[in-house]
């Protein structure tokens, strides 16, 4: 599980409208604008990657054929059907990726930042002190509760956003974190202080612009991070292959532009989704709902998974884009939830 994703930076704060009941519409696969041009196949091993973690009968079923080698396309298009899932509110795209950061195993005058172990007094469900409370006391400090130090604040800062990322290390070598707690508090955007202090107007505010104005600003940069009093925590999984992707939600890697985070009280995670998302680098692609983040609330809201490093970063970052969402579903839940389809 993530905490918040780039794009979020403006978009987090703003919450949804009340959410009404689902409203369910079966499509058929002509519905879907592009899906015989896309790469079924590159959409089915993503959705082998976690299909063998499904706990319900109905889907362990269909890993099972997953697993004996059909053709991709004929797979989705027997076994499932499309569901258009809507809450009355508008779909909304965001973009996540994971972070590469520079770092030291041990502390110096360039590596001073720490990326920090959950303590064991931080408890699941459970509110513990404010971003601004932990960095004022140093409750967490001379514990060995550090992982490994960074050299930028602000780098610890965004990778607390994305919830995972990669450390290259003085010296050599990488090491992976993810995300391992939270004290609890709801993430606060920080884009959208800076919109409501008039110092950037909302088309402006970026990740690189929220950079920039902490470095300027020192002391009122670091307040401004302490506007989010949200605070995670990480745990190392440099088990996971360094070519493959970190961990999602069902703590298994996830794939660029394959895998979705979403809202499970909507769509079930591991279930395969058609993205048609709108923007300046427009989406039709089949993904795998297998991620989440605290800001992904409702039917039509997902945050598309961009890779590892700067580039994927810059592309996540300035998504913030409509269109929509279909769940593709087996066949007899589809037809339960969606009768006149």
């Amino acid at each position: 599980m993530r905490a918040v994703c780039a794009g979020l930076l403006l978009a987090a704060a703003m919450a949804p409208a009340a959410m009404a009941e689902p409203r369910y519409t079966q499509l058929s696969f002509s519905d879907l604008e592009g899906w015989a041009e896309d790469d079924h196949t590159a959409a089915l091993a993503a959705f082998m990657e976690t299909c063998p973690d499904l706990e319900d009968r109905e889907w362990q079923a269909l890993c099972a054929v997953g697993q004996s080698g059909p053709e991709a396309r004929s797979f989705f298009e027997l076994f499932f059907r499309p569901v258009l899932i809507e809450d009355g509110n508008p779909a909304l795209f965001t973009g996540y990726y994971e972070p590469e950061l520079s770092g030291s195993l041990r502390r110096t005058e360039e590596y001073r930042y720490p990326l920090y172990r959950r303590p064991p007094e931080v408890r699941p469900g459970e509110i513990w002190l404010t971003r601004e409370e932990i960095e004022k006391s140093r409750v967490l400090a001379n514990r060995g509760l550090e992982i490994a130090w960074i050299d930028d604040p602000v780098d610890v800062f965004f990778l607390q956003i994305q919830g995972s990322g990669r450390v290259k290390l003085e010296g050599g070598g990488k090491i992976r974190v993810g995300y391992g707690g939270r004290n609890g508090h709801e993430y606060r955007s920080v884009g959208t202080e800076l919109v409501r202090r008039g110092v950037y107007e909302p088309h402006q505010v970026s990740a690189s612009v929220i950079r920039n104005y902490v470095r300027q600003n020192p002391d009122a940069g670091a307040a401004l991070l302490q506007h989010n009093p949200s605070f995670i925590f990480f745990r190392e999984v440099s088990d996971v292959p360094s070519d493959a992707g970190p961990l999602g939600a069902m703590n298994r890697s996830i794939t660029a532009l394959r895998s979705l985070a979403v809202d499970p009280e909507f769509t079930p995670l591991g279930a395969p989704v058609w993205v048609e998302k709108e923007g300046v680098a427009p989406l039709r692609r089949l993904m795998i709902a297998q991620d989440t983040g605290s800001a992904i609330k409702g039917a039509q809201r997902a945050d598309v998974f961009y890779g590892t490093g700067a580039e994927a970063g810059e592309a996540a970052g300035v998504v913030r884009d409509p269109g929509r969402m279909i769940v593709l579903l087996p066949i007899e839940r589809a037809f339960a939830l969606a009768p006149d389809g």
